[in-house]
């Protein structure tokens, strides 16, 4: 089950779904961020940029924003480090911009398919937490270029580790938490649907693009890349 990446469909993916049905899922998908405390490898991988390249201000482009609890971590992470930032969430979902301005995050959201972004859009940092395993192989390939093209400093990917471990917790927990049937269903999906270390040497090999690849507590995948020139 866990030896290849599933294929199976999560329901958060249907265009179909309807705002009450997204609002739900990202509410508590907010509340697994928070109890698993995936904000974390992202911001220090923040401070560890700004203090490397003595930023101190930076356009923030998340990918994949749904509800926009990324953006307001980092908006919080700005201010204690006195970081002027810009930020900027991307989804497809119709429904993001309108949950995340309802929210008060200090975002403008971009509601489009990545691959329709404007080709001269510039961003000093992309973010995507918990996004690519939407994808499979090949877009995930040609995403890898895209972020290389679009980010002006680096760019940071955190998803999942694809074990039987966190599939029978988080099949428990989300039941036993009683949280939205979207994130029940979808969940352990996207637990299916995510990475080992050989799968991302394998997808960072074929696109051609240098990045660090590093496991990161609880059961996620870090990879990325801080560019050696661009301010």
């Amino acid at each position: 089950m866990f030896g290849q990446r599933s294929t199976a469909a999560e329901w958060m993916d249907d265009a179909a779904a309807t705002e009450p049905e997204f609002a739900g899922a990202l509410r508590d998908l907010a509340r697994i961020n928070h109890l698993s405390d995936a904000y974390r490898p992202t911001l220090r991988w923040l401070d560890a940029l700004v203090e490397r390249r003595g930023a101190t201000e930076l356009s923030v482009l998340d990918v994949g924003c749904g509800g926009g609890d990324m953006l307001a971590a980092i908006a919080a992470w700005a201010k204690r480090r006195g970081i002027a930032v810009r930020l900027t969430g991307l989804d497809r979902s119709p429904w993001a911009a309108r949950y995340t301005a309802a929210a008060g995050v200090p975002a403008r959201v971009i509601t489009a398919d990545l691959f329709d972004l404007d080709p001269a859009a510039r961003f000093d940092v992309i973010l995507c937490s918990l996004f690519t395993h939407h994808l499979d192989d090949a877009q995930l390939v040609r995403f890898l270029r895209w972020l290389d093209h679009h980010a002006v400093r680096g760019w940071l990917i955190s998803d999942l580790h694809r074990h039987w471990l966190p599939w029978g917790f988080v099949w428990a927990a989300t039941r036993a938490m009683r949280m939205d049937p979207m994130v029940i269903h979808d969940s352990t999906i996207s637990i299916a649907r995510g990475f080992r270390r050989a799968d991302w040497q394998r997808l960072t090999a074929a696109a051609g693009t240098p990045a660090e690849i590093r496991w990161a507590i609880p059961f996620r995948w870090i990879v990325s890349r801080v560019r050696c020139q661009g301010g």
